[in-house]
Order: structure tokens, then C-alpha cells, then sequence
């Protein structure tokens, strides 16, 4: 057996094994991705040419004159995978920049792919029945039977790729996959190179060195995908890389049957010598020195993949604990589900927790006991969160390929035990950051108070004696009737000031640590609010309408709630206008006593909607925008909660809801 033919031998079974085992990588990973597809597609038309061709060399081999229908069905699996193999390329390169972020699916894309396609479609149809229909394939040198019209259809592609290739290389920042690119350029390159030589430009080449070319060609692509194993493995190159218990079945599975093939070939060619059972039962022996040492290995390489795993577990859970410092229970939910993806090679990761109760912090997590631990459901994709018996939640995540590894699994259970503790020091740091909020809070109150006090001290005082003196002078007879009009505009004014005043006392007095509220009858309130402003609604000419329905008691002051009814139906009668139209209304809903309060003015302005109960913040000329901001206050002090609408109905209109917690009564 001659140098070449050896050569092509042990060249095309290497590349149907290799092209076997990246097919079944593929299917074991199953990514939803076009591009694992288009790959398993590529790799299958070269299993095709591979086998195709080491079924005619062995067909040379074992038969002095091979069939002429074996010649044919080896000829056609060559054709078949040789036809496909310039598209799929072409399909292959679309695929990784769209996944790179360098190209984008589009009409001009989808109809680039068709234009490419066609020729696959001819040659199929046309070329290669004619082919096999003459009966004369090359099998030396497969592009003499395709003709030239398929070897420039290869060329161009050949091109297009390698240009490609240089563009992926200059755009990642990974230094061992910008080397794989360059690698894959130059393949391309030394491709377009040995066509030239073989078929387009005049050589004095024999056709042994013809076909010496030709194996040089057809064995290139062994050379990129093997490197592309080293890559998978050491730099997760494609996120294959974390299958590694995929990576090492596959891998020990071809390369027994590697050796058995090598053990088989041995034994044929010592036949002459030694009986061939003895050679293969030898060659067999053999291989039990090498099961230790293989043992140690492969030991030594799972220990270190779950050291890894386990050391990344350990690193995120001290990262988790940090970012819990900050006592942002949303923020550190996003945070694991972020770092849980970057750091274990997930493609998505979401953290699921039973519903926080109403009117509790978010950080609190209502926990639901479980009767026996072995009780939780198992889903490799869902990791359930348990602490002493009671499930806190589940974290479910999303591999890039078809299943979770065993390292990775026991990281994200590792993970899981970690989230438990991270939650109790975000809680307990959220609670003691909302009390320094709230002292700080009273502090500043306090500070308002005291400034509110000394200004009504300073000026409440003069107001009232100028008011008084000018009322007086009012009831002078002899005071002109000019005068008299100035005179009843500072006295507005005066009551102006004095009720801005009054306004500003209001807000700046909170509600008295260790108070007992309550119970407070809201109707009642709402009813003796009412009647007061009901003679200024008449005078602007304001239709109210007020409605409450049966007896409820609030757990809070009588004064709190009269601050919130009287500034919501203040505020609703200033937004209305002169025959405008504001209800009122108080009902139990869901536990709690609702008020709501409903104007048909103009409404408010979305941008405005979360400033407008901020203190001192007012729309209005002569407002000091402290009304809405006591509400919010003496609703926060209640224990309640409070929600703006607006607009209602034909881009008009304002509604506030307000719930407070009602006072149960006791038998």
C-alpha cells in the first residue's frame, strides 16, 4: 500500500470520527441557536465526503476490481456533501457574526442565503445525477468530476469566508479565538490557493502531485476543527466548553473506537505473520496498561472542573453577602440573577420568591413550611431556595445547551443555600437603614417644627393686630369707599399669609411617638369636612358631592384624617374651577377604609405625577405645595397608602384613592 494512499486512510477516518464526534456534541448540546444547526449541517456533509471517500479507498484495498454500484454509492456520498459544503460555509459565517453582533437577519440577508443556496440546488439535481450516470468519478481528485463552475462556486465562498474570518478577528478581544480566526483566514486562503494550483493555473504538475494537493485540501478541515476542540475545552469557546462531562463521553467513546480501528488495521496487515485474533487480543492487552494513568487523568480533570465550579459558587456567595449590605432587596435579587448567568456560563437565570404580604417591606418573604425536605419537586432547571424546613422560593436558569453539568448543578445548589442568608442581612439591613430614614425624617421635622413655631411666634402675632386694626378701620364711617377696596385687599392677603402659615404648622408637626390612634369614624369626618367647605364650593360655584357609606373606624387620629379629607377636597376645588364638579365618597374594600376623592379639571401632567406630593412643590401661582405632601404624610403615619389617577376620562380629570386600615372590632 503506497505513502499516498496510507496517508488518505488514516486522513479520512480521523476526519469521519472527528466529523461523528462533533455531530454528536452538537445534538448532546442542543442550543437553540441557527448556528449550532447550520454547524451540524456543515459537519454532516463532511462526514459525508469523509466516509464517502474512505469507503472507496477501502473498496481499492479489499477488491481487485470494486462494483461498479459501490464505486457509484461512494461516489454520491462524496457529491452529496461536496454539493452542500460551499453553502452551509457561507450559512455557517451569516450565523456567527449575527450571534457576534456583526450582522443582522434581514430581507438583503435572507436573499443573499437563497442566491447561495441555488447553485447546491443545481448541482444536486443536475450535475451530480450526470455524473454518476458516466460512471468515471475521480475519486483522487473529486473537483475533476464536479467541473470548474462548482470549484469557482467554492472559491468565492473560500474568499467571503476568509475575509470574514479577519473581521472576527479584529473584533473580539478573546486573544485565543482572535488566533482561531486568523488560523480559520489562512485555511481559507491556502484553499483558494491549492484550487489554482490544482485545476485553474498551468502547471507541469503530474497527476501524483495532483492528488498529493488534493489530500492537502480535502484534509484541512481537520486541522481547523481540531484546534476548535482546544478551544471548546480551555477557553469555552461557543459556551460548549461547560458541557465538559459531554465533552470527555464523546471524546473517550472515539477514541476507543479510534484504537479499535487502529487495532483492526494492524491485525490485517500482520495477518501474514501472526493470526489476526492474536494480534487484536494483544493489542487489547495493551491497552489495560494505559486504563490507570487514563484514570488518573480523567480523575484529576473532573476534581479540577468542580474545584473551579465550587470555588465560582463560593466567590458569587460573598458577593451576594456584599452587595446585601446595601439593604436593596430588589436590587440584590437582580444582582444574583445577573452574576449567577456571568460567572456559571447560564444563559438566563430568573429568582423566584413567594409574594411579600400587603403592607410589609419587600425584603420580608413569606415563608411556606414543607413537610419534609424530600419533598421539593426536583427540576434540573429549578433549584429550590429552603431554609429550615420552609421553601423560601426557586431559582430556575436556563443552560445554553440541552442540560446542566454536574459541577454546575452542585454550584447552583451551593448558590441556593447561600441566598437564604443573604436575604436575612438585606432585610435586617434594609429595616435598620428605614430607621435611620425615619429618625432622620423626625429629626428634620423636628428642626421644621421649631422654625415653624418661632415664625408663628414672630408674625402670627403682628398678623392678627394688623387684621384687627384693619377691621376696625373698616367700620369707619368715615373712611372712603376707595380706601375701603385697598383696605379689604390686605385683609385677603393678611388671611392669605396667616393660613399659609397655619399650613406650614401643619405639615411640620408629626405624629407623636408611642400614640395610640384611634378608632376614628371616617364618615363622620368626612361629613363635618363638608359641611365646612360646602358655602366656598356654593361661592365658586362648585358642585360637591359627598357619599359615605356605613360606619368605619380607621386606626387613626381624628385630626389625620381630617388633615387628608380637607386638603384632598381643597386641592380637588382648586383643580376644578368655577362650575366644576369634585365627589367624595369613603367605602370598606379588601380590609381597609378606601376615600376617594375625584375631581374634573384638566388633570395633571404625567412628568408631574410623582412631584406633586413631594413638600413645597406646587403648579399654582399663590400655592405653597404643602397640601398633597401632609396628605402623604399623615397617610404614611396611618399605616395606609395613597394612589394618584389621572386623567380619569377624556384626558380629564384627577382621582386620589386612599386606604387606611380599618379598626376591627372586638366582641
Amino acid at each position: 500500500m503506497g505513502t499516498l494512499l496510507y496517508v488518505r486512510l488514516v486522513g479520512f477516518t480521523l476526519g469521519t470520527l472527528l466529523m461523528l464526534f462533533w455531530m454528536v456534541v452538537i445534538l448532546g448540546y442542543r442550543r437553540q441557536r441557527n448556528f449550532e444547526r447550520v454547524f451540524f449541517f456543515l459537519c454532516l456533509a463532511l462526514f459525508l465526503f469523509y466516509s464517502g471517500s474512505l469507503l472507496a479507498i477501502n473498496a481499492q484495498i479489499y477488491y481487485t476490481q470494486p462494483s461498479a454500484a459501490l464505486e457509484t454509492f461512494a461516489a454520491g456520498l462524496i457529491c452529496v456533501g461536496l454539493t452542500f459544503l460551499p453553502p452551509l460555509l457561507f450559512h455557517l459565517h451569516i450565523e456567527f457574526a449575527e450571534v457576534r453582533g456583526l450582522a443582522t437577519a434581514g430581507r438583503l440577508m435572507v436573499v443573499t442565503l437563497g442566491l447561495m443556496y441555488l447553485p447546491a440546488i443545481y448541482f444536486a439535481l443536475v450535475r451530480v445525477p450526470d455524473v454518476l450516470r458516466n460512471g468515471h468519478f475521480d475519486f483522487g481528485i473529486p473537483g475533476n468530476s464536479l467541473g470548474r463552475w462548482y470549484l469557482l462556486w467554492l472559491v468565492i465562498v473560500a474568499a467571503l469566508g476568509s475575509a470574514w474570518e479577519i473581521r472576527l478577528a479584529h473584533a473580539t478581544r478573546v486573544k485565543a479565538e482572535a488566533l482561531f480566526h486568523r488560523l480559520l483566514a489562512a485555511l481559507l486562503a491556502l484553499l483558494i490557493v491549492l484550487v489554482a494550483m490544482i485545476h485553474f493555473i498551468p502547471t507541469r504538475l503530474d497527476q501524483s502531485a495532483r492528488e498529493v494537493l488534493g489530500t492537502v485540501l480535502a484534509l484541512l478541515p481537520l486541522a481547523a476543527l481540531s484546534v476548535l476542540i482546544y478551544l471548546v475545552q480551555r477557553h469555552n469557546f461557543l459556551n460548549i466548553g461547560k458541557q465538559k462531562t459531554l465533552l470527555y463521553a464523546v471524546s473517550t467513546t472515539f477514541l476507543a473506537l479510534l484504537y479499535l480501528a487502529l487495532v483492526r488495521r494492524i491485525s490485517e496487515t500482520l495477518a501474514t505473520v501472526i493470526p489476526p485474533e492474536a494480534t487484536a487480543g494483544i493489542l487489547l492487552f495493551l491497552l489495560v496498561i494505559f486504563i490507570e494513568p487514563l484514570q488518573r487523568a480523567l480523575g484529576k480533570a473532573l476534581r479540577e472542573t468542580a474545584q473551579k465550579e465550587l470555588d465560582v459558587a463560593q466567590r458569587l456567595g460573598a458577593e451576594m453577602r456584599q452587595e446585601a449590605k446595601n439593604g436593596d432587596f430588589s436590587r440584590l435579587k437582580i444582582f444574583i440573577e445577573r452574576r449567577a448567568v456571568e460567572q456559571l456560563g447560564l444563559r438566563s437565570a430568573r429568582l423566584e420568591l413567594t409574594d411579600s404580604g400587603p403592607g410589609k417591606s419587600n425584603a420580608f418573604i413569606d415563608l411556606k413550611p414543607l413537610e419534609k425536605r424530600a419533598a421539593i419537586p426536583f427540576d434540573p432547571r429549578e433549584f429550590a431556595i429552603v431554609q429550615e424546613d420552609r421553601r423560601l422560593g426557586s431559582l430556575h436558569v436556563e443552560p445554553h445547551g440541552a442540560g446542566i453539568s454536574g459541577d454546575t448543578s452542585a454550584a447552583l445548589e451551593f448558590v441556593c443555600e447561600q441566598i437564604p442568608a443573604a436575604f436575612d442581612l438585606c432585610r435586617l439591613i434594609e429595616e435598620k437603614l428605614r430607621l435611620e430614614r425615619k429618625l432622620a425624617e423626625r429629626e428634620r421635622m423636628a428642626v421644621l417644627g421649631q422654625m415653624a413655631a418661632s415664625i408663628s411666634h414672630n408674625l402670627k402675632n403682628p398678623l392678627g393686630s394688623i387684621k384687627t386694626i384693619l377691621q376696625v378701620q373698616m367700620e369707619s364711617p368715615d373712611m372712603p369707599e376707595s380706601l375701603k377696596a385697598e383696605t379689604r385687599m390686605v385683609l385677603g392677603e393678611v388671611s392669605r399669609l396667616s393660613n399659609k402659615l397655619g399650613q406650614l404648622l401643619q405639615f411640620s408637626r408629626p405624629a407623636v411617638l408611642g400614640e395610640i390612634p384611634g378608632p376614628v369614624a371616617v364618615d363622620e369626618v368626612i361629613r363635618e369636612v363638608s359641611a365646612v367647605m360646602r358655602p366656598e364650593a356654593e361661592r365658586q360655584g362648585i358642585h360637591l358631592e359627598v357619599s359615605a357609606r356605613g360606619a368605619l373606624k380607621v386606626n387613626a387620629s381624628r385630626e389625620a384624617v381630617s388633615d387628608i379629607v380637607s386638603n384632598l377636597i381643597v386641592n380637588a376645588m382648586e383643580a376644578s374651577g368655577y362650575g366644576g364638579r369634585v365627589q367624595v365618597c369613603a367605602e370598606r374594600m379588601d380590609g381597609n377604609a378606601l376615600i376617594r376623592v375625584q375631581d374634573d379639571g384638566k388633570g395633571i401632567a404625567a412628568e408631574l405625577r410623582e412631584k406633586v406630593m413631594q413638600p413645597f412643590f406646587t403648579t399654582k401661582t399663590q400655592g405653597t405645595g404643602l397640601g398633597l405632601a401632609i396628605v402623604a404624610r399623615r397617610v404614611s403615619e396611618a399605616g395606609g397608602r395613597i394612589e394618584l389617577e389621572s386623567p380619569i376620562a377624556d384626558g380629564c380629570g384627577t382621582k386620589f384613592s386612599v386606604w387606611l386600615p380599618v379598626q376591627e372590632e372586638t366582641r
